[in-house]
């Protein structure tokens, strides 16, 4: 057993609950930066309302120093210990890929994973992403369509999932920067594939992305507790620019309090 392999978690000695008992699911979220996660309270009190018993654990790369090199063993260890599956965020949406066995239609044409399945000693790779930010992101912006243009800030596995659900809504024009150039082109030539080479396009920094667009969304890690700061310039914010953030902790990410500052600042000089 590899230096990696000694130190994750053994296989828990009771049973291997994904096979010895009906309903009954062992799962973890394989990610960076997960200490205040509020993902295995969430999914253990959703699995109880669905009359299972689920256990959810996290294996965060800061604790255990797991890499892209590292991946088949942490597949190896799950099956091993009877998992059901994993749930997959930054950085290994894209990276796990590779050793998945199978992938859902949305997976392989967002070229993204969030959820990876163990059955039958096989790996299948999911996505659920997209449509985890497109049902309550059109629910509060219910006039968001045709005749919108959106800036969005990365081009991970996450932005590929938003990018996938904000043109699926219909949104006239998409504009994605990234930081990594390459990347941001690769997703652009993906969504226009699929959605048509009119409606998204590569910009070369954020206040070009943000310049006429009606609104932002923030897909990069920049925000959480691990990557402190702002994906957007500051100053780049108009008052009239909504804000989406795919961050939920903090509740209130740098991005998320300078549009407020911004908001409040405008109002402020039209009362005098």
């Amino acid at each position: 057993m590899t230096a990696l392999g000694s130190a994750l978690p053994a296989p828990d000695p009771a049973v291997r609950w994904g096979r010895s008992r009906p309903r009954c699911h062992r799962l973890f979220l394989l990610g960076q930066g997960l200490g205040a996660s509020k993902t295995p309270a969430l999914h253990e009190a959703e699995g109880a309302a669905q009359g299972m018993w689920l256990s959810y654990r996290i294996l965060d790369v800061d604790e255990w120093g797991v890499t892209d090199a590292d991946l088949p063993e942490v597949l190896d260890w799950a099956k091993a210990c009877g998992f059901s599956g994993f749930n997959v965020t930054h950085p290994f949406k894209q990276s796990v890929i590779a050793h998945l066995d199978e992938l859902s239609p949305h997976a392989a044409a967002l070229g993204a994973v969030n959820t990876v399945v163990l059955r039958d000693g096989r790996a299948i790779g999911h996505n659920t992403d997209w449509r985890g930010f497109q049902q309550p992101f059109a629910d509060a912006m219910p006039d968001v369509g045709a005749d919108t243009v959106v800036a969005q800030l990365g081009a991970g596995g996450a932005g590929a999932a938003v990018a996938y659900a904000l043109l699926d809504l219909g949104v006239a024009e998409l504009r994605i920067f990234d930081l990594d150039s390459a990347r941001g082109a690769d997703l652009v030539a993906r969504m226009a594939t699929l959605f048509g080479p009119d409606r998204v396009r590569v910009c070369a920094d954020p206040v070009d992305a943000l310049g006429a667009a009606d609104g932002v969304v923030n897909t990069t890690p920049m925000g959480m507790a691990g990557h402190p700061g702002s994906a957007a310039p500051a100053g780049s914010l108009r008052p009239d620019l909504w804000v989406a953030e795919i961050i939920y902790f903090p509740l209130e990410t740098e991005l998320l309090a300078q549009a407020r500052r911004r908001r409040s600042s405008a109002r402020n000089r039209l009362r005098r």
